[in-house]
């Protein structure tokens, strides 16, 4: 399956590092206009040198998605420098440093960051993106949530877990809203993957044992990588899927 984006625009969020990096440069390597977007601005920096280093194109941005200003501003940008954006990825999110925790602990605070970043956010950028889609007939949105938005976390985190579903059920719902102007609305579910400095420290958390037992309900015994996440965003992206909307596939080995 030769996969090629030559001509088109992606914007990549959560794109410092993991998957997000993966996923920008696999889009750059293929003949994409990538903008790479995270709040670290030295990684998003390197993400961008590292796409042009394969002879891609990117422009490295920093935006907090849950800004809206910062998110208008960065598609506004993308659309006056190409004219047109393709694809989204949303795949800024994650746990913000906190370790699961007794529910009667959580502060209010400490869940809404969470669901701000990993729901608020996602919806934030399909808003602005979705005029530029609509007026071009087509789009892929492709949203990565987690195997938590389908189960539980292996964090213990509430919000986290909570947050990954509430995605899920607004990639539904944004597939069936978009569908009518040929914009397709898909999610990933990947599962546990040792991509960026949070998910080393919860696979060292394990110990040896823990770390085992994991991979051993595995159906493929083996963890995965940044890059088995980002040729399922690839998929999503193509001609290939341009009649699958609406759905979460688990890039997890096989539970």
């Amino acid at each position: 399956m030769n996969v090629e984006f030559g001509g088109k625009t992606a914007i990549v969020t959560g794109a410092a590092h993991g998957f997000g990096r993966a996923i920008s440069l696999a889009f750059a390597q293929r003949g994409a206009s990538v903008w790479a977007c995270d709040v670290m601005e030295e990684e998003i920096m390197e993400t961008a040198r590292l796409c042009h280093a394969v002879g891609g194109t990117c422009v490295g941005r920093v935006v907090d998605v849950t800004d809206g200003s910062a998110v208008n501003a960065c598609v506004a940008d993308a659309l006056a420098a190409t004219g047109r954006v393709d694809i989204l990825v949303n795949n800024a999110g994650g746990v913000l440093g906190q370790v699961g925790r007794p529910l009667e602990e959580v502060s209010r605070a400490d869940w809404q960051t969470i669901i701000d970043v990993n729901v608020t956010g996602v919806f934030q950028f399909s808003q602005a993106v979705a005029p530029a889609m609509k007026a071009a007939g087509s789009g892929r949105i492709v949203n990565i949530s987690s195997g938590a938005g389908l189960g539980i976390s292996l964090t213990g985190i509430q919000a986290y877990a909570s947050a990954k579903a509430a995605q899920i059920g607004l990639t539904r719902q944004l597939a069936h809203e978009l569908g009518p102007w040929g914009i397709t609305v898909n999610n990933i579910a990947p599962g546990f993957v040792r991509s960026n400095p949070a998910t080393e420290r919860q696979w060292q958390s394990y110990g040896e044992e823990g770390q085992r037992a994991l991979i051993d309900r595995i159906a493929l015994k083996r963890l995965g990588t940044p890059d088995d996440i980002a040729h399922g965003v690839l998929f999503f992206a193509s001609d290939f899927a341009k009649w699958i909307t609406g759905q979460v596939i688990s890039i997890d080995g096989g539970k």
